[in-house]
Protein backbone atom coordinates (compact mmCIF):
# COMPACT_ATOMS: atom_id res chain seq x y z
CA UNK A 1 0.00 0.00 0.00
CA UNK A 2 1.36 3.64 -0.68
CA UNK A 3 1.12 6.84 1.39
CA UNK A 4 -2.51 7.48 3.15
CA UNK A 5 -3.63 11.10 3.05
CA UNK A 6 -3.47 12.56 6.49
CA UNK A 7 -6.64 11.63 8.07
CA UNK A 8 -9.67 13.96 9.75
CA UNK A 9 -9.83 14.28 13.30
CA UNK A 10 -11.35 11.66 14.69
CA UNK A 11 -14.09 12.72 17.69
CA UNK A 12 -13.05 12.70 21.54
CA UNK A 13 -14.71 9.40 22.05
CA UNK A 14 -12.62 7.62 19.13
CA UNK A 15 -12.83 6.75 15.53
CA UNK A 16 -15.20 3.56 14.77
CA UNK A 17 -12.24 0.98 13.67
CA UNK A 18 -12.15 -0.52 10.46
CA UNK A 19 -10.36 -3.37 9.55
CA UNK A 20 -10.09 -6.35 6.86
CA UNK A 21 -8.93 -9.82 6.65
CA UNK A 22 -6.06 -10.42 4.59
CA UNK A 23 -8.27 -11.46 1.74
CA UNK A 24 -10.68 -8.62 1.68
CA UNK A 25 -7.44 -6.18 1.49
CA UNK A 26 -8.88 -4.34 -1.35
CA UNK A 27 -12.17 -2.82 -0.35
CA UNK A 28 -13.26 0.40 0.59
CA UNK A 29 -13.03 1.34 3.85
CA UNK A 30 -16.55 1.04 4.85
CA UNK A 31 -15.96 -2.80 3.73
CA UNK A 32 -13.06 -2.84 6.21
CA UNK A 33 -14.95 -1.58 8.60
CA UNK A 34 -17.36 -4.09 8.22
CA UNK A 35 -14.77 -7.35 7.73
CA UNK A 36 -12.94 -6.67 10.55
CA UNK A 37 -16.39 -6.21 13.07
CA UNK A 38 -16.70 -10.14 11.15
CA UNK A 39 -13.28 -10.72 12.32
CA UNK A 40 -13.77 -9.73 15.85
CA UNK A 41 -17.51 -10.89 16.09
CA UNK A 42 -16.11 -14.72 15.28
CA UNK A 43 -16.08 -17.42 18.28
CA UNK A 44 -12.79 -18.28 18.75
CA UNK A 45 -12.82 -21.97 17.10
CA UNK A 46 -13.78 -20.01 14.17
CA UNK A 47 -10.63 -17.76 14.23
CA UNK A 48 -7.22 -19.20 12.09
CA UNK A 49 -3.80 -18.15 12.92
CA UNK A 50 -2.76 -15.84 9.82
CA UNK A 51 -6.23 -13.89 9.98
CA UNK A 52 -5.38 -10.35 9.00
CA UNK A 53 -7.22 -6.97 10.10
CA UNK A 54 -6.67 -3.31 9.38
CA UNK A 55 -8.18 -0.18 11.56
CA UNK A 56 -8.91 3.20 10.47
CA UNK A 57 -6.94 6.04 11.87
CA UNK A 58 -7.22 8.48 14.66
CA UNK A 59 -5.08 11.89 14.82
CA UNK A 60 -3.55 12.69 17.78
CA UNK A 61 -3.92 16.35 19.03
CA UNK A 62 -2.49 18.60 21.70
CA UNK A 63 -5.60 17.74 24.09
CA UNK A 64 -5.39 14.81 24.13
CA UNK A 65 -1.85 14.51 24.99
CA UNK A 66 -2.29 16.95 27.74
CA UNK A 67 -5.49 15.36 29.08
CA UNK A 68 -3.36 11.90 29.17
CA UNK A 69 -0.58 13.52 31.21
CA UNK A 70 -2.72 15.27 33.76
CA UNK A 71 -4.87 11.60 34.05
CA UNK A 72 -1.45 9.30 34.35
CA UNK A 73 0.79 11.94 36.08
CA UNK A 74 3.16 11.97 33.17
CA UNK A 75 4.10 15.33 32.58
CA UNK A 76 7.30 14.88 30.61
CA UNK A 77 8.36 18.45 29.49
CA UNK A 78 8.27 17.06 25.85
CA UNK A 79 4.81 15.75 26.38
CA UNK A 80 3.44 19.31 27.92
CA UNK A 81 5.57 22.27 27.14
CA UNK A 82 6.10 23.72 23.68
CA UNK A 83 9.29 25.37 24.02
CA UNK A 84 10.98 23.14 26.24
CA UNK A 85 10.00 20.62 23.50
CA UNK A 86 11.20 22.72 20.43
CA UNK A 87 15.14 22.34 21.78
CA UNK A 88 14.31 19.02 22.38
CA UNK A 89 15.90 15.98 19.50
CA UNK A 90 12.43 16.06 18.67
CA UNK A 91 11.93 19.59 17.57
CA UNK A 92 8.66 19.48 18.96
CA UNK A 93 6.06 18.01 21.64
CA UNK A 94 5.03 14.30 21.14
CA UNK A 95 2.61 12.21 22.53
CA UNK A 96 3.34 9.50 25.10
CA UNK A 97 4.26 6.04 23.79
CA UNK A 98 1.18 4.26 26.36
CA UNK A 99 -1.02 7.29 24.45
CA UNK A 100 -0.41 5.70 21.22
CA UNK A 101 -1.00 2.17 22.18
CA UNK A 102 -4.04 3.22 24.27
CA UNK A 103 -5.89 4.79 20.79
CA UNK A 104 -4.31 1.47 18.81
CA UNK A 105 -6.99 -0.84 21.31
CA UNK A 106 -9.09 1.50 20.87
CA UNK A 107 -9.30 1.85 17.60
CA UNK A 108 -9.47 -2.12 17.55
CA UNK A 109 -13.23 -3.27 16.61
CA UNK A 110 -13.10 -5.38 20.13
CA UNK A 111 -16.87 -6.81 20.03
CA UNK A 112 -17.79 -7.42 23.54
CA UNK A 113 -20.15 -10.34 23.23
CA UNK A 114 -16.56 -12.33 22.12
CA UNK A 115 -13.97 -10.27 23.27
CA UNK A 116 -13.70 -11.17 27.65
CA UNK A 117 -10.43 -9.00 28.19
CA UNK A 118 -6.60 -8.15 27.08
CA UNK A 119 -4.86 -10.40 28.74
CA UNK A 120 -1.21 -9.08 28.28
CA UNK A 121 0.37 -6.39 25.94
CA UNK A 122 3.61 -7.21 25.44
CA UNK A 123 7.01 -6.75 23.52
CA UNK A 124 5.88 -3.19 22.77
CA UNK A 125 9.31 -1.24 20.99
CA UNK A 126 8.33 2.44 19.90
CA UNK A 127 9.77 3.02 16.70
CA UNK A 128 8.94 6.86 15.56
CA UNK A 129 7.64 9.93 17.58
CA UNK A 130 4.22 10.73 16.98
CA UNK A 131 3.65 14.59 16.91
CA UNK A 132 0.66 17.03 16.97
CA UNK A 133 -1.60 16.20 13.90
CA UNK A 134 -0.29 12.84 13.28
CA UNK A 135 -3.03 10.01 12.51
CA UNK A 136 -2.48 6.99 13.75
CA UNK A 137 -3.65 3.23 12.70
CA UNK A 138 -3.24 -0.67 13.29
CA UNK A 139 -2.58 -3.45 11.16
CA UNK A 140 -2.60 -6.46 12.91
CA UNK A 141 -2.68 -10.52 12.35
CA UNK A 142 -3.93 -13.41 14.75
CA UNK A 143 -0.62 -15.05 15.56
CA UNK A 144 -1.81 -18.09 17.79
CA UNK A 145 -4.57 -19.30 19.50
CA UNK A 146 -4.60 -21.36 22.29
CA UNK A 147 -8.18 -23.22 24.22
CA UNK A 148 -8.54 -21.81 27.69
CA UNK A 149 -11.31 -24.08 28.63
CA UNK A 150 -14.12 -24.97 26.57
CA UNK A 151 -15.78 -21.52 27.09
CA UNK A 152 -12.81 -18.87 26.24
CA UNK A 153 -9.67 -19.22 24.15
CA UNK A 154 -6.83 -16.78 24.01
CA UNK A 155 -5.98 -15.35 21.11
CA UNK A 156 -2.58 -13.77 20.17
CA UNK A 157 -2.15 -10.68 18.02
CA UNK A 158 1.28 -9.50 16.41
CA UNK A 159 -0.09 -5.07 16.06
CA UNK A 160 2.03 -2.78 13.73
CA UNK A 161 0.70 1.28 14.25
CA UNK A 162 1.54 3.44 11.07
CA UNK A 163 1.53 6.37 10.91
CA UNK A 164 -0.22 8.66 8.23
CA UNK A 165 2.44 8.07 5.72
CA UNK A 166 2.72 4.41 6.22
CA UNK A 167 5.63 4.27 9.06
CA UNK A 168 5.82 2.33 11.33
CA UNK A 169 5.47 3.97 15.32
CA UNK A 170 4.61 0.99 17.73
CA UNK A 171 5.10 -2.91 17.32
CA UNK A 172 3.36 -4.78 19.93
CA UNK A 173 2.00 -8.13 20.91
CA UNK A 174 -1.62 -8.36 22.79
CA UNK A 175 -3.09 -11.44 23.67
CA UNK A 176 -6.75 -10.83 23.97
CA UNK A 177 -9.32 -13.83 25.98
CA UNK A 178 -11.81 -14.79 23.72
CA UNK A 179 -15.33 -16.60 24.14
CA UNK A 180 -16.25 -19.38 22.74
Amino acid sequence: MGPRPALPDAPATGAPAESVPAEELAVTPAGMAEAAARLFGRPFHDLAAGDRFETAGRAVQEADILQFADLTGDAHLQHIDPEWAAGSRFGEQIAHGLLVLSFAIGLLPLDPDRVVALRRVGDAVFKQPVKIGDAVRVEGKVTALKELDPETGLVETALRILNQDDRLVVRVTVELVWRA
